[in-house]
This record gives structure tokens, sequence and C-alpha cells, in this order.
């Protein structure tokens, strides 16, 4: 008899795999009984990630998000399933061990089934209370290995892991193959590992498609025992995304599995009602290259989804570097170059950081690390003398353990910084915080929500929760789309226009919407950078951010060096002309200040 593989739909990770944000509640709830109908899907990741925190950006209430989105799914019993991040819960830096416990309570009562779980460093210590929490919630406990491929990340590697997850009562396992460089031998040979020791355990593959490795990958895993395939669907399959269900079925079926049919139908309409959410709004949001795929990440490992930010980071810095190698009497390099020795410096630091698994947030801090070394060495400066704060608590161990052994010259430079290491468990270091947050609701007069969800998201995502409760969230996420579509708009005129032409339109668009607002002025010609944020993508400062006559507001690079761009008069920011990393010219009109 045909062995049974069933497949969940990654609704939520097809999204914030190609942009910024996912849809509304009211698209959502126009989509899901859709999904439904397509018949295929005993499974749908809805939300978790970014998901709640995405909402909260827009100025929505993500509880009633969630509610709504799952509701269709509860009631045709489909399983619905989260992604959370262990330590760090649902954002990029640690959280309290009382938020974390409340998190699949709220989850649980607000229908959803599963709670999927990694650690990005692999330690099995952050995961354990993950497991605990959502056992006690009622919920499936999916804990999941974050895939990568070196000389360490062995199958037996992983295995060693596996048994402290079912030890500590994990459900399922997730092999989590952020970046799609797993190779598929490998990863079917894991899966007939944990399948033959713990015939009890379901075990479900999640395969991005960057590199290529993920349809040959799902075959392995399928021959191999796997009970769930994580897909995605047009038009937001492929590229740096997940196969799409069609292939995967396909492929399966002709291998003589077990795989539900498909309703072609709704399948069809599922992708006009996706692609309509992309017209009205969404597609403002999605970077276009994260619709190719690239080999060059077989060798880096980094996974498709940084690689939006990870490019504007380099433009912002490829002026920089530049100008570095131009001081030095070095040829400048083009930005495929760059891109290339990114690639090739971060293969060459990865082992002496201890080879972190490159998942978020341990993948930017990699990255950072690299391209911060690339313009060191063209400043004839040494490797390493640039680390940001996060990735030294990486280094130091404050965030888990590494899967490898620091390099003595990554040692040596710590020491040199009088800096020690941490070897008691991550969450000791993060006290309990619910009742300071419940003294704040009280204190506002908000109200908890049932089972206390409004108290969670305050304390997962109390800047952003803040902003939502304010209305300053929505306003400025309004005022964000209604600039990106005005840029886009002045970008691809109906006519020929010139550069010159485009510039008088923008300018003339923002003196009519600010009338009181006045020009902030490039002082010099050159690439104007207004940060380098080594934690996200580096980008222009938020409307409403204050300043003081003389504060700085950006750098431009010049031949010369770095020239400030000073506020010449006390206000608020009220909008931004010039994207991070674009050339300018002396005259040019940056920002507006009120």
């Amino acid at each position: 008899m045909a062995r049974e593989i069933k497949f969940s739909l990654l609704y939520r990770d097809m999204w914030q795999s190609s942009g910024k944000y996912v849809p509304r509640v009211d698209q959502l709830q126009q989509i899901a009984p859709v999904i439904v109908e397509m018949g295929c899907f005993a499974r749908i990741e809805t939300n978790g990630g970014a998901f709640e925190q995405v909402n909260l950006l827009y100025g929505e209430n993500p509880n009633k998000a969630v509610r709504e989105w799952v509701k269709p799914f509860n009631k045709a019993g489909i399983q619905t399933h989260m992604l959370e991040r262990a330590l760090n819960g649902l954002r990029m830096y640690p959280v309290p061990a009382d938020v974390r416990q409340l998190m699949p309570k709220v989850k649980k009562a607000q229908g959803v089934d599963i709670m999927r779980s990694f650690c990005g460093l692999n330690d099995h210590r952050n995961l354990e209370l993950s497991i605990k929490y959502a056992k006690e919630a009622g919920m499936i406990s999916q804990a999941a290995l974050s895939i990568t491929y070196s000389k360490i990340h062995t199958v037996e590697y992983y295995m060693n892991i596996v048994d402290k997850l079912v030890e500590y009562g994990a459900d399922e396992i997730a092999l989590k193959d952020m970046a799609g460089v797993g190779r598929p031998v490998s990863l079917g040979r894991l899966v007939k590992e944990i399948k033959t020791k713990y015939p009890h355990i379901k075990v479900q593959y999640h395969g991005h498609s960057g590199p290529g490795f993920s349809v040959a990958s799902m075959l392995e895993v399928a021959h191999n025992g796997v009970d769930y395939i994580d897909v995605a669907m047009e038009p937001l399959s492929w590229g740096m995304v997940h196969p799409d269900v069609i292939t995967i079925q396909a492929m399966l079926r002709e291998a003589g599995f077990l795989v539900p049919d498909i309703n072609m139908k709704a399948y069809m309409e599922a992708r006009r009602l996706t692609q309509s959410f992309i017209d009205d709004f969404l597609g403002y949001f999605i970077d276009p290259k994260n619709k190719n795929m690239t080999s060059l990440l077989v060798g880096c490992g980094l996974p498709g989804g940084m690689m939006g930010s990870m490019m504007a980071d380099l433009k912002g810095m490829h002026g920089a570097i530049n100008m570095a190698l131009r001081q030095h009497k070095k040829p400048e390099v083009t930005l495929d170059d760059l891109v290339v020795q990114l690639f090739q410096e971060v293969e060459y630091v990865w082992p002496k950081l201890g080879y972190p698994p490159l998942v978020t947030p341990f993948s930017q801090y990699v990255k950072n690390i690299a391209l911060m070394n690339i313009f060191s060495l063209a400043k004839e400066e040494p490797r390493f003398s640039m680390i940001d704060k996060d990735s030294w608590n990486m280094i130091l161990g404050k965030t888990g353990q590494l899967p490898g052994p620091l390099d003595q010259i990554i040692v040596e430079l710590a020491k040199k910084n009088n800096m020690e290491f941490y070897t008691a468990n991550p969450q000791d270091a993060f006290p309990n915080v619910l009742d300071d947050y419940r003294k704040e609701m009280k204190e506002n007069n908000w109200d908890f929500g049932p089972d206390e969800e409004e108290l969670f998201e305050l304390a997962m995502h109390d800047r952003q929760y803040r902003d939502y409760k304010s209305g300053v969230a929505k306003k400025r996420f309004q005022e964000e789309l209604e600039k990106v579509k005005a840029e886009q708009q002045v970008a691809v005129p109906a006519v020929a226009v010139t550069k010159e032409d485009k510039e008088k339109t923008m300018f003339a668009y923002l003196s009519e919407r600010y009338p009181k607002a006045k020009p902030v002025i490039a002082t010099a010609s050159g690439r104007l950078l207004w940060e380098v944020d080594f934690d996200d993508k580096s980008i222009a400062p938020s409307p409403g951010k204050k300043y003081k006559e003389n504060d700085v507001m950006a750098f431009i690079q010049t031949y010369f060096g770095n020239e400030e761009v000073k506020a010449l008069n006390e206000g608020k920011l009220v909008d931004t002309c010039v994207p991070q990393g674009n050339m300018i010219k002396k005259g040019d009109v940056i920002a507006w200040i009120e």
C-alpha cells in the first residue's frame, strides 16, 4: 500500500520570504475559504514569525487577525501552525520566560493548533521551555532543527539534538531548511534516523528554493519516511520562497506516494486572489530579486529571505568601500564584485564564529561581520575590527551555545576587550516582566482582552503595541504607502520624461502636501547614507522623528570623505525624498522638516 504524505501551505512565510508585509485580515478572510476548497492541505501556516508585528505596523489588532484567519481552517478540520524563535519568541532578541509561557496559552485560545519552535543556534536548552509551554497550553509541540551544511552539521550532530527534544516531550520534529542548502542525501538519512529511532514522532520538512536543492530534498525525505512537506503556491512560489504544490504533488505521485488531489478551479481562484493582494498594495514592498533563484547561496549558506535587505545594505556600503579603495590606490569594485566578495567572506568567517546556523537573527550577525571585514580590509585595517553588540552577544554565548568552537583569533579579541564568556542557561539572564506590563495596561485603562491576549502583545512587541494604541502606527503606514506609490508613479511615467522632470514632479507633490515644511538640502554630491543598521535593512528615518537645529541627519559619501547633512531648523521629519544609498547632487532636496 502506498504511503501517504500530507502538505502544509506556508501562506505566511510565502509573503515574508517575498517582501515586508502580509495581507490584511480582510484579505485573509477572502482567501481562507478558497484554500479550504483546494482540498489538498492538511495544515496551514497562519501566524508567528513577523505576522503579529506586521499587523501592529499596519495599526491593526493582530489578535483579531489571527482569530479571523484561522476560523475557517478550524471549522474545516485543517490544522494551523505558527512559528516562534524559542528564546527570542516572536522578536529578534530574548524574551522573558513568563512572556514565553503566556504565548501558547493565547495562541491555543485563538485557534492555533501547532507551535513550531526553532533556536537559531540549535541549543536544545532554548527549546526545552518552548516544548513545555506548548504542551501545557494544549498545543502540539513541533521542535525544529535549523538545517545548514558544514563539517560539523552531520546527521549525528542533529540526532543528538533530536534525542534531547524527544526527552523534553516534543510531539513532532521539523527540519527547517531556511536557506535550502541542506543536501538531499543527508536530509534523507536524517529523516530515516529519526523515524527508525522514534517511529511515533511526526516529521515535517520545510525547504526554501533559493539555491535549487529543495525539490530533490523533498523527494529524498519522502523516500525516507517524512510525514508532512511544506509547500507554496503561485504567484509566490519558487525564487527565494518554496516549491509550488503542483510540482511537488506531481513528483511524489509519480514516485508512488499517496498525495491529495488539487481542486484546480480553487487553485486558480486562490492564485488570482493572491495576485490581487499584490496588485492592491503588497507588491510595492516585494523586492523583485526575491523572485529569482541563485546558486551563489550554495557556498555561503545565507537564507534567501534576507537577500533584499542584504542588497540594500551592500548598495549603501558600496560607495564607502570604493572610496576607501581609491584612497589606498586600489581598483574599485562593482556591485556584482561586492556580492561575490561578501559571499566569500561569509564562507571565511562562518567557521571562525563557531558555525552558527544562518537563520534569523544569526544570519544577519554573520553577514554584518563579513561586510565590516570587507570595509576594514579596504581601509587596510585588520579583519574583525568592527563587531556590533548583538554579534558579540552571540559570540560570548549570551543567546545560546555555538555549535562549533570559536577560532582563537576571536577568543583573543574577546579577551583583549575584557569580555566574559557566558555559560549559564540563556533564559536565566532575562527576569520576568509581565507584572510591569500589567501595571502599564491598568494605568492606561487598556483592555486585557480574552485570555490576556492584549497583555501578551504589549509584552512581546511593546514599542509597536504602544504605537498601535496611539494611532501612530496606522498613520505611519498610510504615509509610507502613499510615499511608495508616489515614488513608483514618478519612476514609471506614462510617457518618457527626464530625470529633472521626475524630480520636479516629486518636489511639487511634496511641496503641496507639506506647505509649512522646509526642505533639507544636500550639501555635497555623492552617495546618501541615512544609517547603517546592523540588525536589519538600512533605511531612511521614519516620519515623525524630531530634530534640533544642527542635529546630524545623514552623511554624504564623497571622494574626500563623509560630509554631514545637518538640520537647519528644529522640527519633525515629515518625509524623505531619497532612499538609502542613492547618488545625489549638491543642492538636491533629500527631506522635509516641519
